[in-house]
């Protein structure tokens, strides 16, 4: 499909249309007959521009999902399943923790943008450039910025660890790579990370307190207790009605579909009210299709008139994103479709639970919501990553860049702003230990889980092997950078008695953007060394 440009513009269209190469698997839009069907060459400026909006909002919609949604939502799960510490939460005290729940609600989007690209041989790069990108960015640029930001002194043990089995999952993807196969054994290998790391911080849920101390809150949106959009309706202790009054259904309904508190909105800036403008949308939309069960709450965030009607929206969206829609336009008997029965089946229940259920108090299978929530959230996730991996691929053929560079740049940059901004921040407030252990553990379990539950999805009963070929040099520079850096960190790090200082901060920031340069300049064949 790389040949579209080289013709004349004229058979843009045609080209497009008539080339196999061309067609994008999942997904709602086409983008590539959008920018060469739909546009005219002139206003291809134009295009392009629009679906950089469009690839920003994308990552918009990822975060908020998966910050206020789908890790509220695991943790409750958690909770209910009422798993140790060890497996379910933070636990500081315990030198096993990070294989969480909360772990998979951290690398969401990092998993969820791997699966969908592997899904397809065509786009397979942007995995294999994603999970290395991030990689090497959070282990460079983030792990050097909390080391600008708060001089600290890191945990050895946990360090150590963590680099260690760090370097070992980064060398069994090189060996995958380098044979250009991944068989069923080690794609379930993969999948299932077998060593402990480091705590990972899920966007939206507080840092884990140490012993005796509670860190502040951080200062975005998420954790200033709007946790899943919900609390808006919530008193403060100021606003706390002296006598206790029962709000109607109409009332509750409003108010927990408002994405708005109007008091922190005064005190807010400017960029922050911009910001919340262009996710008020998506965070509507979510609030109405995905429930948000909140365990730390008298009433586990019951809200009885939305909580009725995310029974029927959560399974209708569900059947309506599973396949970009395939199954849920599908005609029972040629006649019924499945949209249909669903609408019909949850508006059947809804009612049942809306008459069975009071307003004050949650029912006793509340916790079934945290499933469906998951389920619905996780289907977000997936939806906007098929969109995501599509309209890389698409900006890819028109600048006429490879899977690779497109995966290590904006597919990792994009990924990785949640885990910068929480790490940043937590080093700011005195936590660089915990920022650090992040940058090296919340990794791990994309690069394991991403590359083997991808590769395992291609896998089909007759054909129990994927073959995976680097499409350019460029595969091999990007592995060797990660492992390079684990390297550094690894040998530099006891070097300095784990006293991590500035010098380092700026050495891993060079080292990135040394690393950028020659990544690009091999992009574009002004490197040019032999194939291996």
């Amino acid at each position: 499909c790389w040949e579209v440009r080289k013709r004349n513009s004229s058979d843009w269209c045609r080209f497009v249309r008539s080339n196999p190469d061309c067609r994008l698997e999942g997904g709602f839009l086409n983008y590539l007959e959008g920018v060469f069907c739909v546009f005219p060459p002139r206003l291809l400026p134009l295009a392009v521009t629009l679906y950089a909006l469009w690839l920003l909002y994308l990552f918009v919609i990822l975060g908020v999902t998966a910050e206020k949604f789908f890790c509220p939502n695991l943790s409750a799960i958690a909770t209910n399943l009422k798993l140790s510490h060890n497996v379910a939460v933070f636990s500081l005290t315990s030198p096993l923790h990070g294989v969480t729940f909360l772990a998979f609600g951290n690398g969401a989007p990092d998993v969820f943008s791997a699966v969908v690209a592997f899904s397809d041989p065509r786009t397979a790069g942007l995995a294999i450039g994603a999970v290395f990108g991030a990689g090497v960015f959070v282990t460079t640029v983030v792990a050097g910025g909390i080391a600008l930001v708060k001089p600290f002194t890191a945990a050895s043990r946990p360090f150590l660890r963590d680099v260690i089995f760090y370097m070992v999952a980064v060398f069994l993807t090189f060996m995958v790579l380098y044979f250009g196969r991944i068989t069923l054994g080690e794609a379930l290998g993969k999948g299932r990370p077998a060593v402990p790391t480091g705590p990972p911080v899920c966007w939206g849920l507080p840092p884990p307190p140490p012993p005796l101390l509670f860190p502040p809150e951080l200062p975005t949106d998420a954790e200033e207790q709007e946790s899943s959009g919900t609390n808006s309706g919530d008193y403060g202790e100021e606003y706390r009605p002296l006598l206790p009054s029962r709000e109607t259904s109409l009332r509750i309904l409003t108010t927990a579909l408002s994405p708005l508190d109007y008091r922190k909105w005064r005190r807010k800036p400017w960029y922050w009210r911009l910001f919340k403008v262009f996710k008020v949308p998506v965070e509507l939309v979510l609030l109405l299709t995905v429930p948000v069960v909140d365990p730390d709450k008298d009433d586990l965030n019951w809200k009885r008139p939305l909580n009725c009607l995310h029974i029927l929206t959560s399974p209708l969206l569900c059947v309506l994103t599973l396949k970009s829609g395939a199954y849920g336009l599908y005609l029972i008997q040629g006649i019924f479709p499945v949209w249909g029965l669903v609408t019909l089946v949850g508006s059947v229940l809804a009612i049942i639970i809306f008459i069975t259920t009071s307003n004050e108090e949650p029912p006793k299978y509340h916790c079934v919501f945290a499933f469906l929530g998951f389920l619905a959230s996780a289907m977000w996730i997936n939806a906007a990553a098929t969109e995501l991996v599509n309209i890389l691929r698409t900006l890819g053929i028109i600048f006429q860049l490879s899977n690779t560079v497109l995966g290590l740049t904006l597919l990792a940059w994009g990924n990785s702003i949640g885990d910068t901004f929480s790490d940043l921040t937590m080093a700011r407030q005195g936590y660089p230990r915990m920022a650090f252990s992040a940058c090296f553990g919340g990794i791990i379990f994309n690069i394991l889980v991403g590359v083997g539950l991808g590769c395992l999805l291609q896998m089909t009963s007759s054909q129990l092997v994927v073959k995976l070929e680097p499409d350019s040099l460029l595969v091999w520079i990007l592995a060797g950078a990660l492992g390079l850096s684990l390297v550094f960190s690894f040998v530099s790090v006891p070097a300095q008695c784990f006293q991590l200082g500035k010098a380092y901060g700026i050495c891993l920031i060079l080292y990135y953007l040394a690393f950028l340069c020659v990544a690009l300049l091999t992009e574009f064949r002004v490197i040019r060394l032999s194939a291996i």
